[in-house]
This record gives structure tokens, sequence and C-alpha cells, in this order.
């Protein structure tokens, strides 16, 4: 339940950085917001999903093959037996912490790739990736948790959560160093630690909610610039995206809510 309601806030991000970068007159909000030079046309590399998918792949194979479901059951019962009253909440702050970091460090004056609203709609699109593929197979495996609380054990959201905030502090903060992907990354991986001691997920889980994450966020770093050329067109000749130009959602509109009790979305646009 917390981590949709967490999915649900960093969604209602959206309708704000579509209207921010619909355009406005005033050129200070405009640097700050969308600055021309922040956003680069990424390239697809296959190799840096490789690891990402193994991942996933890895956690897909323990429904099939029988010596990586038994590693499940190893984990888990040598935790048991050496921390059996082991409970705590530290990674419901420990999944947040690199997100955090990302926005800390630009109020701090150490600032990161991108701007203000092209890293919120780049952290928005990893957000809604993810949240799909970890909802997406917990209904369709059904498989018990350790502690036997319900059926939605595959995959672990919150190690998602915590590696898609990982690789988007890498991303976004590599180029200075990259200390602070080994930062994010070991901060997912506590993450994913304290939700085995925890019992609430399988090892299987744990390694595939990490590759979905991983995956959400190499995916929304690379599509987003096409995204963008939705909301606002690039001018070719100027080198930018604020070429004063409506785009084809210029009159566009993204608003989440809750409807029967659920997070949703009503979308309206004028062509």
């Amino acid at each position: 339940m917390l981590l949709k309601k967490s999915l649900f806030i960093i969604l209602y991000i959206l309708p704000i950085v579509v209207y921010a970068q619909q355009g406005t007159n005033d050129s200070l909000t405009k640097k700050n917001l969308y600055n021309a030079d922040t956003l680069k046309n990424a390239s697809f590399r296959p190799l840096a999903f490789v690891a990402p998918v193994a991942l996933v792949a890895y956690g897909g194979l323990s429904f099939a093959v029988h010596p990586i479901r038994r590693v499940d059951y190893f984990v888990a019962s040598q935790i048991h037996k050496s921390n059996p009253s082991f409970n705590t909440q530290a990674e419901t702050y420990f999944m947040f912490t690199p997100i955090a970091l990302v926005y800390g460090l630009n109020l701090a004056g150490v600032q990161g790739k991108n701007n203000f609203a092209d890293r919120s709609a780049i952290l928005v699109l990893s957000a809604g990736f993810m949240g799909v593929s970890t909802e997406l197979t917990k209904h369709l495996t059904h498989r018990l948790r350790p502690n036997q609380q319900n059926n939605q054990s595959f995959s672990s959201g919150h190690a998602a959560f915590a590696f898609m905030g990982a690789e988007f502090l890498a991303q976004e903060y590599d180029d200075r160093s990259p200390w602070f992907g080994v930062l994010g990354y070991s901060i997912g991986a506590a993450t994913g630690v304290f939700r085995l001691y925890n019992r609430e997920h399988w090892l299987s889980d744990v390694v595939t909610g990490a590759g979905y994450g991983i995956i959400s966020t190499k995916l929304a770093y690379f599509i987003y610039p096409t995204v963008k050329r939705w909301f606002i067109p690039h001018d070719h000749h100027a080198g930018n995206f604020n070429s004063g130009k409506k785009s084809m959602f210029s009159n566009t509109m993204l608003m989440p809510g809750i409807q029967n009790g659920n997070p949703s979305f009503s979308f309206s646009t004028n062509f």
C-alpha cells in the first residue's frame, strides 16, 4: 500500500511538469525549468541493459528452474535461523534516499545532468515503467510471500523503487563522480536485504525488482527526448526545445485522481 501511494505521489508531479514545459513568457523561469543545454539526445546502448535484463531473467527462471528456487528457500531458512525475530521499517526510508539525494544535491548547488523539469519528467517516466512492471508480475504470478501474508511476493516493489532511484542518482551524477552511483546502488542493495530479513520477499523477488528498477530508469532516459518533443517542438536550427512554436500537445491536460479507491488518470487535449 505504501509503495502504491509513493508511486502515485511521484506520478502526481506529471501535470506540474507538463504545464511548466508548455511555456511561460518569464525568461528566468524558462532558464530554470528547461535550459536547452541540459537535455542530450540519448543513444541506445544495448550492453547497458544486459545486467538488469539478466537480473529479471534470473527471477523469471525461479519459476521453472528448481535449483534457483532452492536458493530462495535456503536463503530464507538461514535468515530465519539467525534472525527469527528481526523486524524493521528501515527499507521504507532507504528506498526514497537516492531520489532525495538527487534533489538535495541540486538544492545545495551541486548540479546534476538535467534541469528540474527534465529530471522530474524522467523520474515520472521511470516510476510509470517500474510500477507497471512490478504490479503486473505480482498479479500474474501469485507467489506467496515467505511470511505468508499474501500472494504478491514476486517481484519486490521496494527493491524496484530503490534501484530505480539508484540508477536515477547514477545517471544524474556519474559524470561528477562514479561514487554517486556506488552510493545509490549500495542503498538499493540494503533495501533489498531488509526486505529479505523482514521475510517479505524471496531472493529472486528482490533480484527481479532490482532489474526492473534499473531498466525502468535507463529506458526513461533513452525515450524522454522523444517524449518531450510531443509537448515542446524542437527547433533544429536553434538547437533547443524552447522555439516558441506550439506543439501538437500544447493544450494537453493529464491529471491524476481516485476512482473506486484506485489511482487513475484523466487525459484531454485539443489538436
